[in-house]
Parts: structure tokens; C-alpha cells; sequence
């Protein structure tokens, strides 16, 4: 990818067939479990993006042999635990991946140092670290746990946990260090999040009990993983990541004349907030030959040129969207009217402050965007009787999703849109540009 900017602009009609790349939740799990497991896992269809990479290369650091067999194909040799690193771990960008390989490290009595790129040492790392400090673990490092840090763990106590936001990452950190707790942990979860790390710990051979209970006039999900848990090598097929998925099938609504399909999309009914709100908006989108592969549903999704309106997001459906909340507000930006977006506060505490980045880059292609502390709202243009003016220069902050998002933005707008830093992209989805190319659209160097 170049270091310079990349500029899209409106064309023709986006159509063709693609495929998402993999999930990329489901690519650090894998690497992670596979170290932490026994014996050999296979992985087909890997996420090969800066992220994973660097959370493989975490991995042989803490003893795993870790293989390349071909174009998604990896092999992870287990030796049913981690060894203490010889030097300091380099995340990256993968704030999921340093969170949840902290969790597993505080499992086995060793220092281990973590670092990473500029944007990855700005984000708190407090979240987890409290909950595993809890358990026992210590660390030592910068203030409200900013990398760099080193974390010493061992001798954890088990823990009941009640999360204090919803987020999936603190509650994987927890699961992974309670596979070597005495008493095992449970996380409580006022609001349900992703479930990767249940669904495969479980495909690892792991005992993972979830129940519903009521709490008040609400229900909370109890998950659970008893102590003494022995983890396996297996066989994971990483399925199509919704997230990335959204970039073209969000295009192919607002392109006029367009129809897109991405094939083998994750359907998982915690990640799919973003398809049932597109829905909600008017969006023709459709889903074919839906099957389950390696635990998680997944399908065929066919996004067509649709006259969209605005809608309010329930707060509540945020922890199953969030990272789709910036190619949402695209959407929204060439809707009939306001659309709301609140409960999302935890956009904040992203690579950037998504809020405000998205808010900034709509604003500078001429979408009236009011921003607030946990949301904001973007008033659409009036069914496409206005068009998106565009025009504007995104400043990124090393952020991929705020890249694509404005991108994607540019091929419907009346003038092209200037993003100033491409290179993250690869972070979550490196043949972003081919493929957006490959359907018809215009990205080139600015």
C-alpha cells in the first residue's frame, strides 16, 4: 500500500461478486487458542492483515510454532501453554489482539512486556487490567495502563465478574486468563456481546456454560468456564468479517444502479446489527445460501441501489455494530432525513475517537452531522435529491475504518474524497482498494 493519500471518486454503477476477507475476531482467536492448545491446529481463510500478523508473531514469541501453508493457511503447533518471551512483545495496531493476549499471558507465571504503534500506546489498557489484577496478576507501566507495560501473571484466583461496559475484548481477556484460575471464572454480562471466544473455546474442547437470568426487569447473560480446562488443537474455517463486508455492500446501496454480493459472511446474530438497521432504512439487501461453518452461521449478501431512509438505532443493538457505526453514518449521510445513533460512547475509546473523526469527515463533504458526549445524528439528503457534495480532505488519525468509510463515501458523492493515511487499511482488510476496483470503483493515489 502507498504511503500517499487515496482519493475516490463518484463513477459508474458498482457490480460483481467478492468475497469478504476472513473474520477478524475469529483470526486472533484462532492464533491465540492454537498457542494456548495442545498439539495442531489448521486454519483456513485467515485474515492476513497487519493485526493477525502481528498477533502470530506474538505467538511464536511465547513458544508456539507458527506456519504459512498458503494464501490463508496457517498452522499453529501447541505446546499447552505460553514460555516467557525473550524480548517485548510488538502489537501493533491490534488493540483486540494485546488485550486478549494479555489475558491469556496472566495465566503462567512469567513477565511479559507489550508494546505497540503510536495509536495502540494512546488507548487505556485499564479495562482489562482491572479485572486481572483482581485475579492476581500485576503489572507495571504508564498511567491508566497505556503501553508500554509488563504484565507478571501466575497463581490467578478465580473471579465472578460483572462487566462494567459492554465490551467482548474484556470479556475474552477474563475467559482466556480463567482457563488457568483456581475455581474457574464467570463474566456477567448486562448486555450480550460477541461470543467468539465462547463458541471457540468450546470447538477447543473447553467447557463454556452461558445462561440467561433475570435481573430485574432486564435479562443478564452469566458466562462461565469451570477450572481446569484443557484446550486442543483443532480445525477453524475463519468465516467472511461482517464488518469488512460492510464497506462494498453499503457502496453497492448507495451507488446508483449497483448490485454487489459478498459471499461467506459471518451471521452471527451478535455482529449483524448493522444488516437489520441497513434493513430498517429501506436497504434491498438480501441474504442467500445461509450454512454453518466451523460453529458461526454465514451467508451470501446482495446489497442493490436503494432510496434510504432515516431511522433511530436502539441504543441496545450498539455492542452488535459497533465498529460499523462509521460506514452507518455514509449511509446515513444519503438517507431521507436524520438518522440517530446513541449508546455508542465506546466509539470514543476506539483506535481514534470515532465519534469525532466521523462527524469531521462528513462535515467536510458537506453532511450536517450533530455530534454528542454517546452519539450523534446525521441528517441524510433527502432520499438522493440532494446529493452528498463530498469534496472534502478526511483527516484519519491512523484510523482504517474512518479511511474506508469516507472512501466509500467518495464513490457517491458529487466530488471525490481525499483520505491522507491508506496504509492502516491493511490493518483489518488489505485488498480493500483491489477489490472496491475490481467492482467498478474509483480509487486512486491522490
Amino acid at each position: 500500500m502507498t504511503t500517499a493519500g487515496l482519493k475516490s471518486a463518484p463513477g459508474g454503477a458498482l457490480r460483481g461478486t467478492v468475497r469478504a476477507p476472513g473474520d477478524k475476531s475469529i483470526s486472533h482467536r484462532s492464533m491465540i487458542l492454537g498457542a494456548l492448545a495442545s498439539g495442531t491446529t489448521t486454519i483456513e481463510g485467515l485474515l492476513e492483515g497487519d493485526d493477525v500478523l502481528a498477533t502470530a508473531r506474538a505467538m511464536q514469541a511465547f513458544g508456539a510454532r507458527v506456519e504459512k501453508e498458503g494464501v490463508g493457511r496457517w498452522r499453529v503447533e501447541g505446546k499447552g501453554g505460553f514460555s516467557e518471551p525473550s524480548d517485548v512483545i510488538d502489537c501493533g495496531n491490534a488493540g483486540t489482539g494485546v488485550r486478549l493476549i494479555m489475558g491469556a499471558a496472566a495465566g503462567f507465571a512469567m513477565c511479559s512486556t507489550f508494546t505497540g504503534d503510536a495509536s495502540l500506546r494512546g488507548r487505556p489498557m485499564g479495562r482489562v487490567l482491572d479485572p486481572l489484577a483482581r485475579m492476581g496478576a500485576t503489572w507495571f507501566g504508564r498511567d491508566k495502563g497505556r503501553l508500554p507495560l509488563t504484565l507478571k501473571g501466575g497463581a490467578l484466583r478465580g473471579l465472578v465478574y460483572t462487566l462494567p461496559m459492554a465490551s467482548a475484548q474484556v470479556k475474552s481477556a477474563v475467559l482466556l486468563a480463567g482457563l488457568h484460575a483456581e475455581g474457574g471464572v464467570e463474566v456477567i454480562e448486562p448486555e450480550a456481546t460477541r461470543d467468539h471466544t465462547e463458541r471457540m473455546l468450546r470447538a477447543f474442547g473447553a467447557e463454556v456454560i452461558v445462561e440467561d437470568k433475570p435481573s430485574g426487569d432486564h435479562v443478564v447473560r452469566h458466562v462461565r468456564l469451570p477450572e481446569g480446562q484443557k484446550l486442543k488443537g483443532t480445525h477453524v474455517q475463519v468465516p467472511g468479517d461482517p464488518s469488512s463486508a460492510a464497506f462494498p455492500l453499503v457502496a453497492g446501496l448507495i451507488v446508483p444502479g449497483s448490485e454487489v454480493t459478498v459471499e461467506g459472511v459471518m451471521l452471527n446474530a451478535l455482529r449483524t446489527g448493522l444488516f437489520t438497521t441497513l434493513q430498517e432504512m429501506g436497504a434491498d439487501l438480501t441474504i442467500s445460501n445461509v450454512r454453518v461453518e466451523s460453529g458461526e452461521d454465514v451467508g451470501d449478501i446482495t446489497a442493490r441501489y436503494s432510496q434510504l431512509k432515516g431511522v433511530v438505532v436502539p441504543p441496545e443493538r450498539a455492542p452488535a455494530m459497533i465498529d460499523e457505526y462509521p460506514i452507518l453514518a455514509v449511509a446515513a449521510a444519503f438517507a431521507d432525513g436524520p438518522t440517530v445513533m446513541r449508546g455508542i460512547g465506546e466509539m470514543r475509546v476506539k483506535e481514534s475517537d470515532r465519534i469525532a473523526l466521523t462527524a469531521a469527515g462528513l462535515a467536510a463533504c458537506g453532511v450536517t452531522v450533530e455530534e454528542e458526549p454517546e452519539g450523534m445524528t446525521v441528517v441524510g439528503t433527502k432520499g438522493g435529491n440532494h446529493p452528498v457534495r463530498g469534496g472534502g480532505k478526511v483527516i484519519t488519525h491512523g484510523d482504517h475504518r474512518i479511511a474506508m468509510s469516507h472512501l466509500i463515501l467518495g464513490l457517491a458523492a458529487q466530488e471525490p474524497v481525499e483520505i491522507d493515511e491508506p496504509g492502516m487499511i491493511a490493518t483489518s482488510f488489505p485488498g480493500f482498494v483491489s477489490l472496491m476496483t475490481g467492482l467498478g470503483g474509483s480509487i486512486v493515489e491522490a
